[in-house]
């Protein structure tokens, strides 16, 4: 059984009579273990499909099963806590709280689970030690550099144990070479088990996944598999 699996997805916004289609019978599998980068230029609906797998919007029309729960089945509330204790995100933006210290952001997600003190900070400790980041726990977020905080970024997004980690264009602000460092971690947690989502209209970023979905019109137009170097025709599946 695959960890995600979107049948037919779509998703359209309606303003003022007028509809617009971000994504259009959208299918795709995602196994536990893969490391899988979407991309598509601007307005292609990257950013509507992570959304819709990381449980931040609903689809309009279609199937979308994550780790075997039909996630339209599930309450408001069911969905919040799945979010929070099975999907990690990292963002372009770091979106970290300026005004507590790195210790206090890592640990954050922790504070919505059901975890006890005590082992909320020994997680937190864990995974900052994980990005290299143990000697900054004090430090407050504009104290470190943009690599810095994006790692301290995807420490918080790891420190629940997620099942799946979610990243939109998590080098955007980045330099290139920052960038880099980056792209190795998320390498290196997918050596590790993680399976990681990442979009991103960069190619070069493209190329650390396994898998490279690309999105056009919000459709799949083709899906190309490193590990075999071909690029395979989108096909529909049928309900």
């Amino acid at each position: 059984m695959p960890l995600i699996a979107l049948e037919k997805v779509s998703k359209e916004y309606k303003s003022d009579h007028v509809s617009f289609a971000a994504l259009h019978e959208v299918s795709l599998t995602i196994a536990q273990g893969d490391f899988v980068a979407i991309m598509g230029p601007s307005g292609s609906g990257k950013s509507t499909l992570m959304n819709i797998i990381g449980l931040l919007d609903r689809p309009t029309k279609g199937l979308y099963t994550l780790d075997g729960r039909e996630v339209s089945k599930l309450t408001d509330a069911v969905q919040a806590r799945v979010r929070n204790e099975n999907i990690g995100f990292v963002f372009q933006t770091f979106n970290l709280l300026p005004r507590v210290s790195v210790f206090e952001n890592a640990m954050l997600p922790l504070v919505y689970s059901r975890k006890q003190v005590g082992n909320r900070k020994k997680r937190a400790k864990e995974v900052l030690g994980q990005v290299a980041l143990s000697h900054r726990t004090n430090y407050l977020p504009n104290q470190l550099s943009g690599g810095e905080q994006q790692r301290l970024a995807i420490a918080r997004a790891l420190v629940n144990h997620p099942t799946t980690l979610l990243a939109d264009e998590p080098t955007g602000n980045l330099d290139s070479k920052t960038g880099q460092e980056i792209l190795r971690l998320f390498k290196a947690l997918h050596i590790g088990g993680a399976t990681i989502l990442l979009v991103t209209h960069d190619a070069n970023v493209a190329s650390y996944a396994g898998r490279i979905i690309h999105l056009k019109d919000g459709q799949i137009v083709s899906e190309q598999d490193r590990s075999l170097s071909v690029a395979i025709p989108h096909r529909k599946v049928s309900l």
